[in-house]
């Protein structure tokens, strides 16, 4: 027979694993280093990192609404391979580029003669490494829209990832966000679910991962990684914000972090920028954090290219 407090010290236990779990999940000590560095940001910040391995996380603001800017490529990537794994697209079909289309910023099929052969791989590969917004555009438009892309990430479970340009009923959301918006955790799910090879299908998602691990742009995040190790990553840049989700296949676990900013005071476009001088610190920070045999500094005249690269 159990005693008449049984029920109480169940409670007891209860209370007591969870609070074991919570101290467990929340790395604290990355955690507060983090904290040192995002203080004094003068805008907002939202993170979120999770070791893949041990389960730990560091959230601040994960759950906050954030401007995507070009990580809303990330959804049209998910809406394209849903088309293709429904045969309704195929992914080396051929496709003529036409001028009419053309969209300026980053990307270089802006620049692509008028009834240029291409393929809906090649504009996949734009998009993602090069950010090329004709591309993605093109692509938005592939994966039947805004609207249909939406309807598949609350499909796959994401309530707060969309795409609000040229979307229907989203205008006043798009004066707001611009192009797309997501929370770091919901961004950095996806890409955790990808190199899991959990969404679409096994080989859609191995061929996403793929590709989203071939980026142009190693001066932010990347540039606090080791050359060599594999980085699936995608950055997003307008004028107030800057953001950044990279997943890093790391030789003592895999982790995923996802860095957004908002309203940043600092609107420049120079190499210390604040929040990309602040990504940098905090990925090779995190790395080191979780590779303290394997830490990582730039080599001495390493800084030189970045500077000098054009924005």
């Amino acid at each position: 027979m159990f005693s008449k407090s049984w029920p109480i010290l169940l409670i007891l236990t209860l209370i007591c694993f969870n609070s074991i779990l919570a101290q467990v999940k929340t790395d604290k000590k990355l955690e507060s280093s983090i904290s040192v560095l995002t203080e004094s940001f003068h805008g907002d910040v939202g993170i979120y990192i999770q070791n893949l391995q041990s389960g730990a996380t560091v959230e601040i603001n994960a759950d906050t609404i954030y401007p995507t800017a070009s990580i809303v490529k990330i959804p049209i990537l998910l809406g394209i391979f849903d088309k293709i794994e429904k045969e309704e697209l195929h992914y080396r079909e051929p496709l003529i580029y036409r001028d009419s289309i053309r969209y300026g910023g980053s990307g270089i099929m802006q620049f692509f003669k008028d009834s240029t052969q291409t393929d809906l791989s090649t504009l996949i590969a734009l998009m993602l490494s090069y950010s090329d917004n004709t591309t993605s555009l093109w692509n938005q438009s592939l994966a039947g829209g805004g609207a249909e892309i939406n309807e598949l990430m609350d499909r796959i479970g994401y309530q707060n990832t969309r795409v609000n340009s040229r979307t229907v009923g989203r205008e006043s959301i798009w004066e707001k966000y611009g192009w797309g918006q997501t929370t770091p955790r919901e961004i950095a799910d996806i890409f955790i679910k990808l190199n899991n090879r959990e969404l679409i299908s096994t080989a859609a998602s191995e061929q996403m991962y793929r590709l989203l691990s071939n980026t142009f742009y190693t001066d932010y995040a990347l540039s606090g990684i080791p050359a060599g190790v594999n980085v699936a990553s995608k950055q997003g840049m307008v004028n107030a914000s800057r953001s950044e989700v990279f997943l890093v296949n790391s030789p003592q676990g895999d982790y995923v972090c996802a860095i957004f900013t908002d309203n940043n005071e600092d609107k420049s476009w120079g190499y210390d920028n604040e929040a990309w001088v602040m990504t940098r610190k905090i990925s090779n920070l995190i790395w080191n954090h979780f590779n303290p045999n394997q830490s990582y500094q730039q080599p001495e005249g390493f800084e030189k290219y970045l500077e000098g690269l054009p924005y």
